[in-house]
């Protein structure tokens, strides 16, 4: 649903039609199931939240050992060191690759609790209210949505220096616990933002501007 001005617009749910959220193409409230890409079609997910938080949850559970766990494990001849995400970074730093070590907090850190944040208030705002415009929480919707692609970047990092730099007993890199853990924390907070239905936001809109009335 749309809101322009002060002038009310006829929602697809009013007119008796649904769209599906895979393909966007719209039926008839009728239909059980897109006929495009086969798609189950609903006009509301009434469990939408309670699927946010349980993908929510699961993803702020594994980010916490991400963290606390060694992400690279490099072996030498001479010494062996294991590095947590926050470790490497700083290992990058002091060997003057800050841009690398921006990248991987930014992506490692910032994005991940960002999207944290971003999932729960967008979830809560739903449920409570807000005086904030369902245009503007759809956005940070679309926002999360865009930068989610970007957090496995310290992952593939892992990925790629474990694959090159392998040289038997000389030096070899392998991944660390917190790479199962980090991909997994990505990989539920990702469920947890497309598991949120943003026709809610609109619902609860307008329900307030009918209050209102």
């Amino acid at each position: 649903m749309a809101i322009s001005g002060t002038h009310e617009v006829l929602t697809a749910r009013e007119a008796g039609l649904v769209a599906c959220r895979r393909c966007m193409h719209v039926w008839p409230a009728d239909v059980q199931r897109c006929a495009r890409c086969g798609g189950r079609l609903r006009s509301r997910d009434t469990h939408a939240l309670q699927k946010v938080w349980a993908f929510w949850i699961a993803g702020l559970v594994c980010y916490i050992p991400a963290n606390l766990n060694p992400m690279l494990i490099t072996r030498t001849l001479l010494d062996s060191s294991k590095n947590t995400i926050v470790g490497g970074a700083i290992e990058l730093l002091r060997h003057g690759a800050i841009g690398v070590a921006l990248i991987i907090l930014v992506a490692s850190m910032l994005i991940p609790i960002g999207k944290f944040f971003a999932v729960a208030y967008l979830a809560i705002s739903v449920h409570r209210g807000t005086s904030v415009s369902a245009n503007r929480r759809h956005r940070l919707y679309e926002i999360v949505e865009f930068i989610g692609r970007w957090s496995m970047i310290d992952v593939f990092v892992v990925a790629i220096l474990s694959s090159l730099v392998q040289f038997s007993s000389v030096a070899s890199i392998s991944p660390g616990p917190a790479a199962l853990t980090f991909a997994l924390s990505v990989i539920f907070t990702m469920l947890s933002a497309q598991a949120f239905d943003t026709r809610l936001l609109w619902d609860g809109e307008r329900a307030r501007r009918l209050a209102g009335e």
